[in-house]
């Protein structure tokens, strides 16, 4: 370890004192789980004495916590990994770190190429990311330079890290709530099953508890989330399903909104549909992903449903909720798609009506099945494919949302607009709602008519000057 480095990296948990000076800051890829992640791993290390910092360039320890679903999720990792490792001006440089599914899934190889790296952690262990940083510490420059000598835990341990966060250190008016962690579903495309592990269900008390103390902070929303939500509670037992912890956290005095996401079609029980009925505070909008309109790509994805039982869930949905707004996500250019295939994809999306989806080009993971088959697309039809389902998604979200003109409800509001005066807030079906309402401020609950419908927001007026506080 050079000299400047070593005094960097020892000044952070001197012998005298296990309590660290220095900033820290966390970026976030992909998934709302990531954003829920690096916001707890702020809270373990503002809990060991770090504080944060706004930028990167600033920050005396940089978590880059990675997503591993789409491609060139490495290639992104190591560009802000060479970016990072260059020397500031006084010498210094971050203690870095990596995190997430690209660390879960290439540690050893992250390891190998990066040894700017001091932290590897995985999804399921960054509950130890302060012990990680006193070990990195301690590691002598030549263990370093044989590409080994790192602070490293990718492990998927039985004890779930929940149980060793610490409580929240800052709450919005909007709050997620990890429910239910990893995947049994093994779509051929996907490594969630193997960067996150199997499916696990926290206990239904804790998150009770859990919910109680961000509503106390002052979360008038809270979404529920989860690599496979819905799924939440099947291998519990006694009646912990996601329904029954919807009604259950409906009871909550203080909270106005309840959200859930990502959910998957195999796992839209009846209960959980007539909950969308039953529970005033559950919004209409749902999250839905289909990946594909064709049946045979379905099949061949191991996705479990087809097009018709997607189509026919949704059936059940808008019978019990006609106001749902519907999300879903697609992946065009899977192995074997045939122009026929991706014509189906177009007709669920205008079929549908989608209030906003999310689109992908396949990309090849390594270790799952999807992989090595045959037929890959060629990466230009995927680009021409993906172009024309974006247009196809734009312009239902246009509609959508021009659909929702003259419609009075309630939006909550979550950052400043672009223009002075502005705020946007969120409506129940998860439009951006923009809005100039003097005295206003972030957290209130606003009454307003939407007056115009864009393609990615809807703007609103007041409908009357007194508000909800949060």
């Amino acid at each position: 370890m050079t000299a400047p480095r070593a005094a960097a990296m020892l000044s952070l948990y001197s012998p005298e004192s296990s309590q660290p000076v220095s900033s820290y800051h966390v970026k976030s890829f992909g998934c709302q789980m990531n954003v829920y992640d690096s916001e707890r791993m702020g809270d373990l290390l503002e809990g060991a004495g770090h504080v944060p910092a706004d930028r990167a360039e600033a920050a005396d320890i940089v978590v880059l916590n990675t997503c591993h679903i789409r491609e060139k999720a490495a290639e992104k990792l190591y560009s802000d990994i060479g970016r990072l490792r260059q020397l500031r001006p006084d010498g210094s440089r971050p203690v870095i770190v990596a995190a997430g599914c690209v660390a879960q899934a290439e540690g050893a190889e992250i390891g190998r190429r990066a040894p700017a790296v001091d932290v590897i952690v995985g999804p399921l262990a960054y509950h130890r990311l302060p012990e990680l940083l006193r070990e990195a510490a301690a590691i002598p420059e030549d263990a370093r330079r044989a590409s080994w000598g790192r602070a490293i835990d990718t492990d998927m341990p039985a004890s779930p890290k929940f149980a060793s966060l610490p409580p929240r250190r800052h709450q919005g008016a909007s709050a997620f709530l990890t429910v239910q962690e990893g995947c049994d579903k093994f779509c051929s495309f996907c490594v969630v099953p193997y960067t996150r592990g199997g499916e696990v269900s926290r206990p239904f008390a804790d998150l009770v508890a859990e919910a109680e103390a961000l509503v106390a902070a002052g979360a008038v929303e809270i979404t529920l989330i989860g690599q496979n939500v819905n799924a939440y509670g099947l291998e519990l037992g006694g009646g912990a399903t996601l329904p029954a912890l919807i009604a259950e956290l409906a009871q909550l005095e203080g909270l106005k909104r309840i959200r859930y996401t990502t959910s998957h079609p195999r796992d839209m029980t009846r209960e959980l549909i007539e909950a969308h009925a039953a529970i005033p505070k559950l919004m209409p909008y749902l999250h839905l992903p289909v990946q594909s309109g064709s049946s045979r790509i379905l099949k061949a994805m191991n996705r479990a449903h087809t097009r018709d039982s997607y189509l026919a869930t949704l059936a059940e949905l808008r019978a019990v909720r006609p106001d749902i707004a519907l999300s879903g996500d697609f992946i065009v250019g899977f192995p074997g798609e045939t122009e026929e295939d991706f014509a189906d994809t177009l007709r669920i999306v205008e079929e549908v009506g989608y209030a906003q989806a999310y689109s992908f080009k396949y990309s090849q993971r390594p270790g799952t099945p999807a992989a090595t088959m045959p037929d890959q697309v060629p990466e230009d039809v995927k680009a021409e494919r993906l172009a024309r389902l974006q247009a196809a998604i734009t312009a239902g979200a246009h509609a959508f949302n021009r659909a929702s003109v003259g419609r009075h409800t309630d939006i909550l509001l979550e950052r400043p607009g672009r223009k002075p005066g502005q705020l946007i807030g969120k409506t129940p079906w998860l439009q951006s709602a923009v809005v100039a309402i003097p005295g206003a401020k972030i957290g209130d609950l606003i009454a307003v008519e939407i007056t115009e419908g864009q393609p990615n927001s809807v703007e609103a007026i007041p409908l009357q000057t007194e508000r909800t506080a949060a």
